[in-house]
């Protein structure tokens, strides 16, 4: 696509490659660049750099904006471990995270706020999400949630609390596909054409074999998380980028360290501090007996009173290395690496129609096996089998509710009892939605088995008069979430409803009128001289209209009403 005059969100432009790409994309003349980073400092840091560098850009061509994108937008500029140490924030972190994803939730997101106030054509996110959620380190969350519980069973449960709703907020895959859903939902909301993530391996390229860990556990499980999670987000763009109303999705995946930013001398910091230096002289050595204290009472250890100063190689989010470090990590056979700007012209090269190889996303798609020839040549074959024994058993086979989701299930009984009533589509559009309402509901109460074969897979029946419901033991719709009772409402009844109950109300009838209407019409617009492959429902794929088949019906309700499609092969 041109970037020509587009408005290009760079998410994580103060770091290595997104520095990188702000640079890159000077050159296509977009319209103006956001550039993002966690704090503001960083942000209006990186605008000054690109601003200097670029002079002849406008005062508002580079636009700073800062915060953490993935937490409500009331707390993206407080710190992680500031929320955790504070109940009220902990709590709403916990609801962002498994609440579901209703518009109420996506708009107090700081990606959604983010994206509606500058509407932005391109996304191109820099930031390194696995490190991110990964290095909240599940393992050490869930091994305090251990150590409370056994606490709790000796009667000393103060801790607890606290310690599960931080493992509530640390879990990776719920964390993974919240920020995914609001990034597809957001960017579709402003109208975005095209997002490229810039991902990790995790490893640097290396295998389970990685000497680099972060513990005496090789490969730590902490650094294994950041390749799952990374794994985990690429297959969540695979999705995306397979959703026919989503933007055009990309994700380069550099394999190797990527460096550098800049050599110097100076104060050596980890996670924003100074390095102090410390000594501990051989007469103020421990000495080792039965146990080893991590973090003794008395310190042994003297402060020097001053930073760690050396030479540097600054790799960006990668951390600053020493010149052996670097010489080590990059050396033929280990980790090599890749420099910011050889991702940000690849960026750049595949935003504009480029083909460089490296889309990860387009690898799988043409990795992936896709639907096959014979498949679809012996499904009749299928088919024929399945309505053969049907006839032999005098039975129908409709629903069991062991695929999903129960709409599925509550639509194909609801088109099968219209296949009961009335066997053809013609008839259904002719007849009054009251008149079949009364013609439905008298089968369900005079057929104990069609009845039965519905509220036993979980799905009940909706009477005609909106207030009695028939069910059986389980109930798919609304889901079992800790609460057993739930308060009934108009709008509850109606998302129930809609979602899996079997709904004999005049107004769901006159709806099945309307999709049936639909088809019809859009099948008669055929031209009968046209035997071209051009169209796929047809009179003969309906059959004329002369039978009501609860498969075809809601295949088309979901491809074509629900807009769930299949996009690509």
């Amino acid at each position: 696509m041109d970037i020509k005059n587009k408005t290009v969100l760079v998410i994580g432009g103060w770091g290595l490659v997104g520095s990188a790409v702000c640079r890159k994309l000077m050159e296509e003349q977009p319209r103006r660049i956001v550039v993002t980073s966690l704090q503001q400092s960083e942000a209006m840091e990186a605008v000054e750099a690109l601003r200097t560098e670029f002079p002849k850009a406008s005062r508002n061509f580079f636009i700073p904006w800062w915060g953490n994108i993935f937490l409500r937008h009331e707390l993206k500029d407080v710190s992680r471990d500031q929320i955790l140490e504070n109940p009220t924030q902990r709590a709403m972190l916990v609801d962002d995270i498994v609440d579901e994803m209703t518009q109420e939730v996506l708009e107090r997101t700081s990606v959604y706020q983010l994206m509606t106030k500058y509407k932005p054509d391109i996304v191109l996110d820099c930031i390194n999400s696995a490190t991110a959620i990964a290095y909240q380190d599940i393992f050490q969350v869930s091994r305090d949630v251990r150590r409370n519980l056994m606490a709790a069973r000796r009667g000393t449960a103060d801790a607890l609390v606290e310690s599960v709703e931080r493992l509530l907020v640390t879990q990776y895959i719920p964390q993974l596909i919240r920020h995914v859903q609001v990034m597809y939902r957001s960017m579709r909301a402003v109208g975005t054409k095209l997002y490229l993530k810039i991902g990790t391996s995790g490893t640097g390229g290396m295998g389970l074999n990685i000497p680099y860990t972060h513990s005496e556990e090789r490969p730590s499980s902490v650094l294994l998380s950041k390749s799952s999670v990374a794994g985990a987000q690429t297959l969540l763009l695979f999705l995306m980028g397979r959703t026919p109303d989503s933007p055009i999705t990309k994700e380069i995946k550099p394999a190797a360290a990527i460096a550098w930013k800049r050599i110097g001398y100076g104060e050596i910091r980890k996670r924003g501090k100074a390095i102090e230096l410390v000594d501990c002289p051989p007469d103020r050595g421990i000495t080792l007996t039965d146990k080893l204290t991590l973090k003794p009472e008395q310190q042994v250890w003297r402060s020097l009173n001053q930073p760690l100063r050396s030479v540097f190689i600054d790799t960006g989010e990668n951390g600053t290395f020493s010149r052996s470090e670097f010489e080590a990590i990059s050396s033929a056979g280990q980790m090599e690496f890749v420099t910011p700007e050889e991702i940000a012209e690849a960026a750049i090269f595949e935003i504009k129609g480029g083909n460089t190889g490296h889309d990860i996303i387009n690898a799988l798609d043409n990795a992936a096996m896709p639907p096959t020839y014979r498949a679809g040549f012996i499904l009749e074959n299928a088919v024929r089998e399945l309505r053969r024994l049907e006839e032999k058993h005098h039975t129908k086979s409709v629903a069991f509710e062991i695929l999903g989701p129960p709409r599925l299930s509550k639509l194909l009984y609801e088109a099968h009892l219209l296949e009961l009533a009335y066997e053809s589509m013609t008839a259904v559009r002719q007849t009054a939605a009251r008149d079949i309402v009364r013609k439905v509901e008298a089968l369900i109460r005079e057929n104990a088995d069609l009845r039965s074969r519905i509220v036993s897979i979980g799905i009940p029946i909706l009477l005609s008069d909106g207030k009695t419901l028939l069910r059986g033991t389980d109930i798919k719709i609304p889901p079992y979430r800790g609460e057993n009772d739930l308060p009934i409402t108009n709008t509850s009844i109606n998302t129930w409803a809609q979602a899996g109950w079997v709904d004999l109300r005049v107004k769901n009838f006159e709806l099945w009128k309307n999709r049936i209407k639909s088809i019809m019409h859009a099948t008669e617009a055929i031209p009968t001289t046209d035997t071209s492959s051009r169209y796929f429902r047809t009179r003969l794929y309906w059959n004329e209209f002369k039978e009501i088949d609860p498969g075809k019906l809601v295949a088309w309700i979901f491809s074509e009403e629900e807009k769930g499609q299949r996009m690509k092969a």
